[in-house]
């Protein structure tokens, strides 16, 4: 593709008679770079990579867009943001292809990964043809990318997508992050529908205050984003979108809402409740625990019916999904307990997910957790209180400790337990932690492991080292 016509599909004024190039590629990563690609320069909280522009053009690109004039030897396109143009420049190098598809965003603290699954489920068994995109990668087609990122970079996400239409792809459903759009990664997208699950304490290491990390979720309902919105009645800010959004609809269990459930039975291997979908009873059974995953499974429902999608094919596709890879996932039994791992990592997660087992538990309810380091601090002793609040013993050790010393993490959670409980134990690695976990359980226990979910890697300065929660509860159990 030629750069004057990249650039006016983009939107990006191009001064008439300046030199044009074939364009190849897009990269934003100088080491990445190719012959041919269209380089993109922008300043970061952290790096400016306007300082690797000489490094790209020797490395073969053949333009560049910055936000400052470079004298360098191949063309140079200044634009206000950089950021905001990789978006619209990814969309048109690779045709538009999500135009060719049906989009539906789910933005929300917890539940996203979830609600995306139920709503694959759902339209497998409508007989449509999905692709899923998130926190734990990337499905479709038989194809299956690991994860990186909750929403990918523009490039990847819009040549993923272009890949999605080509393998006949029609509905993808994605975790649009509180970052994602912040960065406004969704550019230009336009959604079949958008779903809310809720909104709670994390990332104020990045936003700051909750004020400043609601008004980022309410982004992805801004005008025109969202043919449909779909949206939590029982979280304060899905109440604020529900008063001001068109097209809006309502699930909840507490709030008047126009999807709800009723005669909710909670097991270890399961729950079923009878659904309320626009005035059509149904009876659901859900293959995972936890009044959480009503919530979730409300939404995917509410979705689906919107978007033309059956109450039958609903329920069939609910009932299909036995379990999410690390979201409450029952992953063994050992000496007569239960085992559950789980993504929970702020204090709402972890006590929904302690709630709903405390209520299932005919013994000890065990919980092992920690808490990424450089992230938000102030939830630390926060999630100290909820576990201390519903489990019987606490078993504190590390998550992600990233740049931060394992200990004053630990010790920070700690100040939260002491506060209720003195049945706790701090034990700094985290598989010597599981072990210890383990040879605790007795019939009828229950022990929750929490925080990490389905990540394969635990990051201790700058190395992501080997390390899945799953494979380690089995490796112990010798199963």
């Amino acid at each position: 593709m030629k750069l004057s016509e990249l650039l006016a599909q983009a939107g990006i004024e191009y001064a008439p008679g300046a030199s044009d190039a074939q364009i190849s590629g897009i990269c934003t990563d100088s080491r990445m770079i190719k012959k041919g690609d269209l380089f993109i320069a922008y300043r970061g909280s952290r790096f400016d990579s306007h300082t690797k522009i000489p490094e790209a053009v020797n490395g073969g690109c053949a333009a560049v867009i910055c936000e400052r004039k470079e004298n360098i030897s191949v063309p140079c396109i200044c634009v206000p943001s950089a950021r905001g143009a990789i978006a619209p420049l990814a969309r048109a190098f690779y045709g538009f292809s999500d135009k060719k598809l049906k989009l539906v965003a789910v933005t929300g603290t917890n539940g996203k990964t979830t609600t995306t699954y139920m709503l694959a489920e759902i339209f497998k068994a409508a007989k449509k043809k999905v692709g899923v995109m998130g926190t734990l990668g990337i499905s479709y087609s038989n194809k299956f990318v690991a994860p990186e990122l909750t929403t990918p970079d523009p490039v990847y996400m819009h040549s993923v997508f272009k890949d999605m239409a080509d393998c006949g792809v029609e509905y993808v459903f994605m975790e649009v992050s509180a970052h994602a759009l912040y960065f406004d990664k969704i550019g230009g997208l336009v959604f079949d529908a958008g779903i809310f699950t809720n909104c709670t304490q994390d990332h104020l290491d990045f936003f700051g205050d909750m004020k400043s990390y609601a008004e980022c979720k309410k982004l992805l309902f801004k005008e025109r984003r969202c043919r449909y919105a779909v949206v939590n009645s029982d979280d304060k800010l899905g109440i604020d979108l529900s008063e001001k959004l068109k097209n809006c609809i309502t699930y909840g269990l507490e709030n008047p809402a126009d999807v709800f459930a009723v005669d909710i039975e909670e097991r270890i291997n399961g729950t079923s409740f009878v659904i309320n979908l626009f005035d059509e009873l149904y009876e659901i059974r859900l293959g995972i625990p936890a009044r959480h995953n009503v919530y979730n499974a409300m939404a995917a429902a509410a979705c689906a019916k919107m978007l033309g999608i059956g109450t039958s094919a609903i329920a069939r596709g609910l009932g299909n999904l036995k379990s999410v890879r690390g979201r409450l996932e029952h992953v063994a039994k050992f000496n007569g307990a239960d085992i559950f791992v789980d993504f929970a990592h702020t204090p709402d997660g972890l006590e929904k997910s302690l709630a709903s087992l405390k209520g299932l538990c005919k013994g000890k309810l065990i919980c092992l957790f920690g808490c990424g380091g450089n992230r938000d601090r102030g939830k630390r002793p926060l999630m100290g209180e909820v576990a201390a609040k519903y489990a019987d013993f606490c078993v504190i050790t590390s998550d992600n400790p990233r740049y931060e010393e394992p200990f004053d993490i630990i010790s920070e959670i700690v100040e939260g337990v002491k506060a209720h409980t003195n049945n706790y134990v701090t034990v700094t690695e985290r598989e010597s932690a599981t072990e210890y976990a383990v040879r605790l359980l007795e019939p009828g226990d229950i022990l929750l492991v929490a925080g990490k979910g389905g990540e394969h890697y635990q990051e201790i300065m700058g190395i992501k080292h080997s390390y899945d929660d799953n494979t380690v509860i089995k490796k112990i159990i010798g199963d």
